[in-house]
């Protein structure tokens, strides 16, 4: 649409010739509100305004509000660089600067104003009020925007800003009439421009348009515009029937027949909707008419899918009691809603089927959670036969691009090609894979009964995902032996920004296949191994299957996708995977409980079992089960697992745990590398109150983390370093404290967020009104069944309460720890909670130092003191 208003070759012939007149020249404005395309509401205004760079005409009025406005809340940031970061890098974007800039002077060169003011934008803009309310000769240019002095006046926030367009709604009357154009604004994705219970952002884009009444807007979004809702009076600034009469006039009307049916075929999916509004989907044309008149709305039509909200709206009208009452229930209407994933052919045969059940009794859930033939027959009505085996071997994927769906299904791309462009085929560019089935149409192939002469038989099903399978990890193998060239000798194969992305995709696709139809785990196993290597923990299992129909000859074998059948290797390596990325949501024993599952079952490969036995292992130590985890890490440790290394610092860290520090010392020295040596020894500094030494080596940790691209260690290094310098130095933990919030930006590391936020309140202690953060950090240590984290935040509230000089504070804090340390873990920590109040221990614990006992407890009690030192300097 946008390059078809703009007057670009290769317009759609089928549209046939444009019915608008030649002047004014259309300017189209596309702005995509998808919320993955992170546009905001100062985006959105500065695209506006590029839209009109190319119109070799200065818009002062609105360019020195704009200026004012981004002074004010941008202070010491260029427009230049902004546009940068925001990937507005095009050649209008490179424009604007310089003519915002080019007003401003032009302002000061007609104002007379010294060089020096002339270049404040504040002091410029003083001057363009004080000379339009004076009226005089000097700002003629601008004197016929009488709004132009209140705006330049308000207070330059986000409501201010949202003023600014009626600014440029008169520059653009102010063309001359060869000169004249018609902005079109697009305004796409209008659905993530909030839910319907946050409407800050549609306020504004709503004021947007009433405030330029010479240009047009199409709005397009998945869910009907509501603004004629009288309901809706006070969220935003024009609502009700009268201000939107045309919208008023499209509102669904309640249908009460139910010999109708109405909606598209699957394979019309997208086209243009019948006379009822049965597709999914609104393109709303709004003329924004000068304030305070109706805006009028030239139609409201849908297109496309129903959103949740109007898939339930659409069932409540269409059967209804002869009181308007909704025929089908909340209940029903929700398991449609969902199984429909918005198709309103769906949705219309679902009517049916409840129909046809209520004859005889009264409509169940489960009898509506249905795949209907009649859906498959229309979806593959018009499609060539090799069209429709492409079709279906695209629904054994979540997502593919034409060379994945070509190999899975013929050996020719012609008909990939082909099938891509019909609207059954959603894309999403961005994507790895950028093309996928409609969810309903992928699920009524793979499950409805296919009585066409070319279905496919349980065995064509098999094939067809083994060759899928094997493209992916085709796919997969390409790119981390790309990436591995890329990242030299330190990085780790297939685990690079792009390869990761790679990984993960592949991954999930390849695990769902696998256990699906019962395949063999071939790539997965080094997959997996890659996956761990970072440790960031991105979600991967699979939904689980659906419950297939049982063959009617009882010897048949088992069916692909069988829930019921015997669980395969790759059942239990998406259990494996599926509960490491899961333990940073659920509690320990949860974690222990899916792992040792995964163990006792025996069915993954060496390997691959020393792996879950590894993370099992960890599992238990968090728990404080010390001896079962002893002695998963020491099988782990005995082999010639890769986690072996790993596992030697498992068992470092359960000599530490138990305060036999001279022991983990001495094994900690041949750790290397791959043992994180350089964590574990900072993990053995720190309780001995030598900051210093602890904050060195975990800062050398995280350098050789970043070296060798381990994007988790980095962070747990980073999170660690911020932890240590909390005690010492509350100035220099800022800054380590915001870089660990930074390096775990889109990392899911549990206990490392809780050492940050543990990290924050060190940083903090002594200050008032800190009781309730350590009690809700408190609370998500306890639900996360981290003992480590727990009695961190118990050593925490130590410190705090002996900085204050809080007797009954502290002992309620010793208290805690002894509690946490019930199993023999961390017990030496009440020791030094005591020496943090300058107290011996009544029992003191079995721990071992490294050092004298009287250095350690000098060195805690210092950590105090000089923080109550901090805290009294004025």
């Amino acid at each position: 649409m946008e390059a078809a208003l703009g007057g670009a070759p290769g317009r759609p012939a089928q549209w046939g010739e444009p019915s608008w007149p030649q002047a004014p020249v259309l300017l189209p404005v596309r702005i995509d509100l998808a919320r993955s395309a992170g546009m905001d509401f100062e985006h959105l205004v500065l695209t506006l305004r590029m839209a009109f760079a190319d119109l070799d005409r200065a818009t002062p009025a609105f360019d020195l509000a704009l200026l004012r406005y981004w002074g004010h809340n941008h202070p010491g940031e260029s427009l230049e660089e902004y546009l940068r970061r925001a990937g507005l890098v095009h050649r209008l974007a490179k424009a604007l600067p310089g003519q915002l800039q080019g007003a401003l002077s032009k302002a000061a060169e007609e104002l007379a104003l010294p060089g020096a003011v002339g270049s404040a934008v504040g002091q410029v803009t003083t001057a363009v009020v004080r000379a339009v309310r004076e009226r005089r000769t000097a700002a003629r240019a601008l004197a016929g925007c009488s709004r132009l002095a209140d705006l330049l006046e308000a207070e330059p926030d986000l409501d201010a800003l949202s003023f600014y367009p009626h600014l440029l709604a008169y520059e653009l009357d102010r063309l001359p009439a060869k000169k004249k154009v018609a902005p079109v604004v697009l305004l796409d994705t209008f659905e993530d421009v909030g839910d319907r219970t946050h409407r800050d952002l549609e306020r504004l884009i709503q004021r947007v348009m009433w405030l330029m009444p010479n240009a047009l807007f199409v709005v397009t979004g998945r869910s009907r515009l509501q603004w004629a809702d009288p309901a809706l009076q006070g969220q935003l600034d024009c609502t009700g029937p009268t201000a939107w009469p045309q919208l008023a006039a499209h509102l669904p009307r309640p249908r009460t027949s139910p010999a109708a049916v109405h909606g598209t075929d699957a394979a019309d999916h997208g086209r243009a909707p019948d006379a009822d509004g049965v597709d999914g989907g609104q393109a709303v044309e709004a003329d924004g008419v000068d304030g305070g008149q109706a805006v009028e709305a030239d139609r409201q039509v849908l297109i496309g899918d129903f959103s949740p909200e109007d898939r339930d709206d659409y069932l409540a009208r269409r059967l209804t009691h002869p009181d308007g009452r909704p025929l089908i229930e909340p209940e029903l209407r929700a398991v449609i809603a969902e199984r429909s994933h918005g198709l309103p052919l769906y949705l219309d045969l679902a009517v049916q089927r409840f129909l046809e059940i209520r004859r005889t009794r009264a409509p169940e859930p489960a009898d509506l959670d249905h795949d209907f033939p009649a859906l498959l027959a229309r979806t593959l009505q018009d499609l060539t036969e090799p069209e429709r085996h492409v079709l279906r071997a695209a629904c054994l994927l979540d997502a593919f691009d034409i060379p994945l769906v070509t190999a899975a299904g013929l050996p020719r791309e012609a008909p990939a090609r082909r099938l891509v462009e019909r609207p059954l085929v959603l894309e999403h560019p961005a994507g790895l894979w950028p093309y996928h089935l409609h969810g309903v149409v992928r699920s009524t192939l793979r499950h409805a009964d296919d009585r066409t002469d070319d279905s496919w038989s349980e065995q064509d099903w098999h094939a067809a995902a083994q060759r899928a399978f094997t493209a992916i990890g085709n796919r997969w193998t390409t790119s981390a032996h790309t990436d591995a060239g890329a990242n030299g000798a330190t990085g780790t194969a297939g685990t690079g920004p792009g390869g990761r992305d790679v990984l993960v995709a592949c991954l999930r696709q390849g695990l769902r296949l696998a256990r699906d139809h019962r395949l063999d785990l071939d790539w997965l196993t080094e997959a997996a191994w890659a996956y761990i290597g970072d440790s960031v923990w991105e979600p991967l299992a699979p939904p689980a299957p659906a419950p297939a129909p049982s063959p009617s000859p009882s010897t048949a074998p088992p069916r692909d996708g069988d829930a019921a059948a015997e669980p395969t290797p790759a059942d239990m390596l998406v259990e494996t995977l599926s509960a490491l990325t899961r333990r940073q949501h659920e509690h320990r024993a949860r974690t222990v409980q899916r792992l040792a599952a995964v163990v006792d079952s025996r069915l993954l490969p060496e390997d691959l079992h020393l792996m879950a036995l590894y993370y099992l292992a960890k599992a238990q130590r968090d728990l404080g089960h010390r001896a079962d985890s002893r002695h998963g890490m020491q099988t782990v440790a005995d082999s010639a697992s890769r986690l072996a290394p790993a596992a030697r610092r498992g068992l470092v860290h359960l000599l530490r745990l138990a305060g036999d520090f001279p022991a983990a010392q001495q094994a900690a020295q041949h750790l290397g590398w791959k043992g994180r040596q350089h964590r574990v020894e900072g993990d053995l500094h720190w309780p001995h109150g030598d900051m210093a030494t602890a904050a060195a080596s975990y800062l050398a940790a995280r350098t050789q983390a970043e070296q060798h691209a381990v994007a988790g260690e980095a962070a747990t290094c980073q999170a660690q370093h911020a932890f240590v310098l909390a005690f010492t130095d509350p100035q220099a933990a800022d800054d380590e404290i915001d870089l660990a919030e930074q390096l775990l930006t889109g990392l899911d590391l549990r206990a490392t967020t809780l050492t940050v936020r543990t990290a924050h309140l060190l940083r903090d202690a002594g200050a008032d009104n800190l009781d309730q953060r350590i009690d809700a950090l408190r609370t998500d240590t306890r639900a996360s069944g981290i003992t480590a984290a727990q009695a961190a935040v118990e050593l925490a509230a130590a410190f705090h309460c002996a900085v204050r000089s809080d007797g009954a504070g502290h002992a309620a804090a010793v208290t805690r720890l002894r509690e946490v340390a019930r199993g023999g873990d961390y017990s030496y920590y009440t020791d030094i909670a005591h020496y943090m109040a300058g107290l011996t221990p009544g029992s003191p614990s079995t721990a071992r130092w490294n050092d004298a006992e009287h250095t350690v407890r000098t060195r805690w009690h210092t950590l105090v003191t000089d923080r109550q030192q901090h805290l009294a300097a004025p």
